[in-house]
């Protein structure tokens, strides 16, 4: 029997997850030049790396773009890592009853390195598909990124506030800051997203027995049916099950 020598390393496979190491830090999908760039790989080599990361879920290539991001059975190793999949199982049966209740699509949210990331997505109603991808960050303007900017430890985020910080003009980051005293105390916030402006959003956080956000549960539809304050008969339901959902985990 060959004794494996401690340090001995299979080099091919130190360089596929060096290419999964440079997609995930970027934070954002890649066309096949731009990953290229970034690893300096060949691009006959490259290629056989991607197609068989995309064979295994590991990576994700859009149908319309070629671009490449993070599969969904690399996320699924990341939640079974982070011991999240009990959130996921508890969770589940809200995010189908708030779907029901708003007709929109509804997205659960957990956070990573590279800031909030959607993990797990809702829409019964498939001629209308409204909102984000599993795998998609989310960035802080949006109401997600607001609670994850709200109860966060500052430690966790500051990296990624000072990132995203440098995207958006300065009166809007003090702007930003006051409303998310506010979210803190009324547990709700509200977007008009930056990037579809007949496109808003709604989201709650689910928080433990130490207020430790476990992640955010998010509604996203067309903004004439998506509510912008917490009077609209909609935002009281979700205030209401926040509560009841963060009460499963001891809040």
């Amino acid at each position: 029997m060959e004794v494996i020598k401690k340090g001995t390393t299979i080099q091919s496979l130190e360089i596929g997850m060096g290419i999964i190491e440079a997609i995930a830090k970027q934070g954002r999908p890649l066309k096949f030049s731009d990953i290229q760039e970034l690893t300096q790989i060949t691009k006959s080599n490259l290629y056989k790396y991607l197609n068989t990361f995309t064979q295994l879920g590991i990576l994700y290539r859009t149908k319309d773009t070629g671009e490449y991001i993070l599969g969904s059975k690399l996320i699924e190793y990341g939640m079974a890592a982070v011991d999240q999949e009990n959130v996921i199982d508890r969770v589940s049966p809200f995010l189908h009853e708030i779907n029901e209740k708003s007709s929109s699509t509804v997205l659960f949210a957990s956070w990573t390195s590279n800031g909030p990331m959607v993990v797990k997505e809702l829409n019964n109603n498939r001629g209308i598909n409204i909102g984000a991808q599993i795998g998609t960050f989310l960035p802080i303007r949006s109401a997600t990124g607001k609670v994850f900017m709200a109860f966060m430890d500052e430690h966790l985020i500051r990296e990624w506030k000072a990132k995203e910080f440098t995207q958006i003009p300065q009166d809007k980051v003090s702007q930003l800051e006051d409303e998310c005293k506010i979210i803190q105390e009324k547990e709700i916030s509200f977007a008009r997203e930056p990037l579809v402006s007949s496109v808003s959003s709604v989201s709650i956080p689910v928080l433990n027995y130490k207020k430790k956000l476990l992640g955010t549960i998010t509604v996203v539809g067309f903004s004439e049916f998506i509510p912008f304050d917490e009077n609209n008969e909609l935002s009281q339901y979700l205030i209401r099950i926040s509560k009841e959902i963060s009460g499963t985990f001891g809040y």
